[in-house]
């Protein structure tokens, strides 16, 4: 028996996947079922770059569909506990890297969404591994992808 993986994430996270699942049916499939009813009107398909890409498109927008479902399905709301003395899943953490004193903010989330550009890291990633469970103005080593590792005070945890 295998265990289902549960996809931890936050409310706005599970809201905004419910948001991207019903573009992709409404309005994605037909714009690529569309795409390939054209392309068949060119004529031969063993030649038909239009058909080809429409078709691959087809499978991409399946697929998302496919793994949003899932995800879903399996998704695990965060409770927010209002215990903003540890780092939890969920939280933002604002951290400076020692000794120099730059700043760093951070929610951790789960994988589901994740998207650094935003500030959101996966709950998976090295450093949330290494914030998840430190206290309040804790120092902490966190692991870099180089071997090495920086060391990094707690400053506030929301």
């Amino acid at each position: 028996m295998t265990t289902q993986k549960e996809y931890p994430m936050t409310e706005s996270g599970y809201k905004q996947l419910q948001e991207d699942l019903e573009y992709l049916i409404t309005t994605k499939r037909p714009e690529v079922v569309e795409k390939i009813k054209v392309a068949r009107s060119f004529g031969d398909l063993s030649e038909n770059s239009e058909y080809d890409a429409a078709k691959d498109e087809q499978g991409f927008v399946e697929q998302d569909i496919t793994r949003i479902e899932e995800m879903i399905r399996h998704a695990k709301i965060i409770e927010d506990t209002n215990d903003n003395n540890s780092v939890q899943l969920g939280k933002t953490v604002t951290f400076t890297e020692l000794p120099d004193g730059d700043e760093e903010k951070y929610q951790i989330v789960g994988s589901a969404e994740a998207d650094p550009f935003e500030g959101k890291i996966s709950n998976e990633s090295p450093i949330a591994q290494a914030l998840l469970g430190a206290k309040l103005k804790e120092e902490i080593n966190v692991p870099l992808p180089n071997g090495s590792s920086m060391k990094v005070k707690i400053v506030s945890i929301d």
